[in-house]
């Protein structure tokens, strides 16, 4: 069930974003569970998957500068759709808000940069950080 994300959410999506397998943190301490609730609460929305109370993946977009800020599934339950939802959430949320132009960063050579071209996302850059930054356009 893919649902909004309440701050009391914030503590197990905090847990969720330690156990990925790619796009680790090299500095846990980069993303706080105080940021994460911001970015639910002030400058953004976030959605979550759960089944039977556990949370299984979240999102996250931000609305000032459209934006994806997060999009990790737990490590095991990859391939069941749960990404797909929790992308579809935050991109439609985008475009109901007008959003013209959104993006993102992730690593090289991961799931998540597959994932995100299979979706019509183009690369736009390659980051200092190695990153490389996405942009989807709105459909027409």
């Amino acid at each position: 069930m893919i649902r909004l994300a309440t701050v009391s959410d914030v503590p197990a999506m905090h847990r969720l974003r330690l156990q990925v397998r790619e796009n680790v943190l090299s500095d846990p301490s980069r993303i706080t569970e105080a940021m994460t609730a911001d970015a639910i609460t002030v400058s953004g929305r976030g959605w979550v998957c759960e089944e039977h109370g556990k949370i299984l993946g979240f999102s996250i977009a931000r609305d000032k500068d459209p934006s994806i800020w997060a999009l990790f599934t737990l490590p095991g339950e990859e391939g069941r759709g749960i990404g797909h939802a929790l992308h579809e959430a935050a991109v439609d949320w985008l475009w109901l808000l007008g959003a013209q132009r959104i993006w993102l960063t992730t690593e090289p050579g991961t799931r998540a940069e597959r994932f995100y071209r299979e979706r019509g996302w183009r690369e736009t850059a390659v980051l200092a950080s190695g990153e490389l930054r996405f942009e989807l356009d709105r459909p027409a």
